[in-house]
C-alpha cells in the first residue's frame, strides 16, 4: 500500500528544508517553502487524506490558482524537524474552484496552518506561471546570510546587486542572467509585501527583501534551491572580498558578454550597461 510520507513530493520536501537548515539559511521558524503540484501527483494517497479538511480563506482570491494543490511548510514551523516529523511541519492544500481560499487535505495536524508567507508565494506562483509557461513550480524563501549581508553595504538598486553577484562568481550570469530583484524593507507576512514580490517575480526568478532574505523561483525543487545556493555563495565571495579591502580587477562587461554568448543566456541589459 502507498505511504504519502513515501511520495517524491514528501521526500523532496524534507530535503529541501533539511539542506536549507543545515546551510544556516533557516534559523528557529526561519523561512518558508512552497511546491505547486498536480491532481495526479496526489490522486494515489487519497486514503492518506483527512477525512475533513479545515478550510481557510485568502485575504485576496487567486483565481489563477483555483483547484491547484501544493504541498507548503507550517507557519511557526522549523526546518530542522520536518524530516523529523512531516506530518506536523508539512501540509498538502488545496486552493477551491474559485480561487477564495483552500482546504488543508493531509499534514499540518493539531490545528496548525501553512506558512504566514502564503500570500506572497501564492501571487508569486501565479507570476512565475505566467512568466514561464507554467514552467515554475516552486517558491523558497529562506534567510541565506550574505545575501542578506550584502543588502547592509551595496546600494538597494537591482542592477548594482546583480552586477555584483555575476562579477562573484563567474557561473552567475549562466544560472540567473534576468538578475535579481529587489524591494524597500517591508513588514514580512502582509498582502502589500507579496504583491510587490510577486512584482518583481515578473522579471526575476530571485528577489531580495533587504535586511531580511531571499525569495527564488524555479521548475523544481533542486532547481530552486541551486539558484539560491549560486547566488548566496557569490555573495559569500563577495563579502570576504570587501572585507579584504575591495576589488583590485574583476570580470569586465565585455566578458560578461562573451560569457552569454557561449552559454546562450541574454544578460539582463541594465546591469550589463551600468558601467563598463
Amino acid at each position: 500500500m502507498l505511504n504519502i510520507l513515501d511520495a517524491w513530493f514528501v521526500q523532496g520536501m524534507i530535503k529541501a528544508t533539511s539542506d536549507a537548515w543545515l546551510k544556516g539559511w533557516d534559523e528557529r521558524n526561519g523561512g518558508n517553502l512552497t511546491l505547486r503540484l498536480d491532481d495526479a501527483d496526489i490522486a494515489p494517497f487519497h486514503a492518506d487524506f483527512h477525512t475533513q479538511p479545515r478550510y481557510i480563506a485568502l485575504s485576496q482570491p487567486m483565481p489563477l490558482l483555483a483547484n491547484t494543490p501544493f504541498i507548503v511548510t507550517g507557519s511557526g514551523k522549523f526546518f530542522r524537524n520536518v524530516q523529523l516529523d512531516p506530518t506536523a511541519n508539512l501540509g498538502i492544500v488545496k486552493v477551491d474552484s474559485d480561487g477564495a481560499g483552500y482546504h488543508i487535505l493531509w499534514g499540518l495536524t493539531h490545528d496548525a496552518v501553512p506558512t504566514s508567507e502564503l500570500p506572497a508565494h501564492f501571487l508569486s506562483h501565479a507570476e512565475r506561471i505566467r512568466a514561464t509557461q507554467g514552467n515554475d513550480r516552486v517558491i523558497m524563501h529562506c534567510h541565506a546570510t550574505n545575501l542578506i549581508a550584502l543588502t547592509y553595504v551595496l546600494e538597494n538598486d537591482s542592477n548594482l546587486i546583480t552586477r555584483k553577484l555575476w562579477e562573484g562568481s563567474t557561473e552567475c550570469l549562466v544560472v540567473f542572467p534576468d538578475g535579481v530583484g529587489i524591494l524597500p524593507w517591508m513588514v514580512p507576512g502582509t498582502d502589500e509585501i507579496g504583491r510587490a514580490t510577486a512584482d518583481a517575480m515578473q522579471k526575476h526568478a530571485l528577489v531580495l527583501w533587504p535586511f531580511h532574505g531571499v525569495f527564488g523561483s524555479g521548475p523544481t525543487l533542486d532547481e530552486t534551491f541551486g539558484l539560491i545556493d549560486t547566488a548566496e555563495k557569490s555573495a559569500e565571495v563577495l563579502v570576504k572580498v570587501y572585507a579584504m579591502g575591495g576589488m583590485k580587477q574583476t570580470i569586465t562587461r565585455q566578458e560578461l558578454i562573451a560569457l552569454g554568448q557561449r552559454f546562450g543566456v541574454s544578460p539582463m541589459q541594465s546591469a550589463l550597461n551600468l558601467y563598463d
